[in-house]
């Protein structure tokens, strides 16, 4: 089904799983926060070996590396900026009335802080993540692929 919204700002976890997912479900005009860049950035770091994982650390090393580097090629971040750290206090006062934690998630909204100071849709595998939110932005779900591991 193609998307409705022809810009949007695709989240840390479509940016993971690109490559698996139906581009029909994504819009023309993709962008990214500066805090998915900083996520990818840090990915690399984060691989531990075999014995704290059912992986080649190594391969698994690689391929967070290209996921990276792909994004730093294609995308010219979007800064988390003031407008963002103002509406990054809403979003949390929402998690709150929630019931939940903002400090289990910061990155993810920081991310859709920075969409909804943008204007933008946020791409979403998680769409769960951003539940109560429905007033600040706007959540398009994606289909999360379903491939051999779950990153």
């Amino acid at each position: 089904m193609p998307v409705e919204h022809e810009q949007g700002l695709l989240d840390t976890n479509i940016m993971i799983l690109r490559k698996w997912i139906d581009t029909d479900e994504l819009p023309a005009e993709m962008a990214i926060s500066a805090i998915t860049l900083a996520e990818l950035s840090a990915g690399p770091h984060q691989v531990r070996g075999v014995e704290q994982r059912d992986y080649d650390e190594h391969a698994e090393r690689a391929r967070r590396m290209d996921v990276l580097q792909r994004a730093e090629n294609e995308f010219d971040p979007i800064p988390f900026d003031v407008e963002a750290a103002r509406i990054y206090g809403r979003i949390c006062a929402a998690v709150v009335s929630a019931g939940r934690k903002p400090r289990r998630r910061v990155a993810d909204l920081m991310i859709a802080a920075v969409a909804a100071a943008e204007g933008l849709p946020l791409f979403t595998t998680n769409p769960d993540d951003f539940k109560g939110f429905d007033d600040l932005i706007t959540i398009v779900p994606v289909t999360r692929p379903e491939i051999l591991h779950d990153r």
